[in-house]
């Protein structure tokens, strides 16, 4: 099952005619990510990683537009674990409007990188049982 959140286009969120700016998307989709994993995670998701001495630089963004989103909307964003890895992981994120239109497709792929070098590292046990169980719900 789907994590859902949702958030409202602030103003500086666009441009002056009202529209999103392109780059905003990319914060959203992180958002929307980092509150899926406090939300599987039971806390914090960004000092969980942390405490489990990892890092989660990103290594792929991929975002689809579909439809615009202007200052006031209200869009909901569904977050859905997709692949699990080694030593990474990725989410495909899909937002709606107040129409049900979607607006948005994105995929984030993270990976668990050592604090202390800097490398790819083999992703915690406890990580991806958390992450497994809310793919598959």
């Amino acid at each position: 099952m789907a994590f859902t959140t949702k958030r409202t286009i602030l103003f500086g969120d666009c441009d002056p005619a009202g529209i999103v700016y392109t780059p905003r998307i990319a914060h959203f989709v992180v958002e929307a990510v980092h509150e899926f994993l406090t939300h599987i995670l039971g806390g914090s998701g960004i000092r969980a990683l942390f405490a489990m001495n990892i890092l989660p630089p990103a290594r792929a963004l991929s975002i689809e537009f579909l439809a615009t989103m202007a200052w006031d909307d209200i869009i909901e964003l569904e977050v859905d674990c997709t692949e699990i890895k080694t030593t990474s992981f990725t989410f495909a994120v899909l937002a709606r409007n107040h129409l049900n239109d979607v607006t948005f497709r994105a995929t984030l792929t993270q990976v668990c990188v050592s604090p202390e070098t800097k490398r790819p590292i083999a992703m915690p046990e406890s990580l991806r049982r958390a992450l497994s169980t809310a793919r598959n719900n």
